[in-house]
């Protein structure tokens, strides 16, 4: 192998969040040493002034979306034979799909390596001002699709409020379900809406509310819009005055369970 080149294989490369500015410099040699450069399209995204750089930063690229990836034997073959490297927005290993591709490889013996990003997740609870160990499992947000609504969102919201567990929200990215079309991330106004509906399947399935202990009543949360990027805010209140909030692209919510006063006080400040 030649100085400078890189091993055979799919290498997964972390862009960080929002901003192409928390690329580490090992993300960035990496992949410009790459053969082929695929941006991995769906289960995170970049903001459109930040994607148009990527050619300019890291070179020639093409979009991977859902089909590609999750049927991926068309860049496995590619990768038997040179570097490949697919951009992930964040942190590569985040996604379930990103795990399947690992496990893909290792069952071709394709070679697979990983260059972790700074995850947007990370970042959202570390601006919160919530403290990192009292979160709980975070759960996702989907598009209603036709009548079918799933509760089991909010019975892990309400599980982790249960357990004095924070739960950190991510809004879904694609209202058709299917991973073609570029995102659609959901704004807070829809997220807000879902939630009200998942209360009330809830209430038509079980028969009551009663049996929640999450305060859905008097719900607070704490909104991150266009983490990692130069337009970011952080604002926090009840989920009716998080509803209204009208700015920001890429959204994520966060729900607290009890908390202590020093979380008290920075809800408090960020209020909006």
């Amino acid at each position: 192998m030649a100085s400078g080149e890189l091993a055979a294989g799919l290498w997964l490369i972390g862009l960080g969040p929002g901003d192409l500015g928390h690329m580490t410099e090992k993300a960035k040699n990496v992949a410009r040493r790459c053969s082929k450069l695929y941006l991995e399209g769906y289960t995170a995204v970049l903001p459109e002034e930040q994607e148009g750089k990527l050619e300019e930063l890291l070179g020639p690229w093409e979009r991977l979306m859902r089909p590609s990836v999750e049927e991926p034997q068309v860049i496995l073959d590619e990768a038997r034979l040179e570097a490949v490297g697919l951009l992930v927005v964040g942190d590569p290993m985040q996604a379930t799909t990103h795990i399947d591709l690992e496990a893909h490889c290792m069952e071709q013996g394709v070679g697979f390596e990983v260059v972790p990003g700074m995850s947007a997740t990370t970042l959202a609870v570390s601006l919160s001002g919530l403290q990192s160990y009292k979160f709980g499992r975070q759960v996702t947000i989907p598009y209603p699709y036709g009548e079918y609504l799933a509760i089991s969102p909010l019975e892990m919201i309400d599980s982790n409020y249960v357990r004095g567990l924070h739960t950190l929200v991510l809004l879904d990215l694609d209202p058709t379900g299917m991973g073609f079309d570029p995102p659609k991330p959901m704004q807070p106004d829809e997220a807000v809406s879902v939630l009200q509906a998942m209360v009330e399947r809830f209430v038509e399935e079980k028969g009551s509310k009663e049996s929640l202990e999450v305060p859905v009543d008097r719900w607070d949360g704490i909104l991150l819009s266009d983490v990692g990027t130069e337009a970011q805010r952080v604002v926090s209140g009840s989920l009716g005055d998080i509803a209204n909030v009208g700015d920001g692209w890429i959204h994520t919510l966060i729900l607290p369970s009890e908390m202590s006063s020093n979380e008290k006080e920075a809800f408090e400040r960020r209020k909006m």
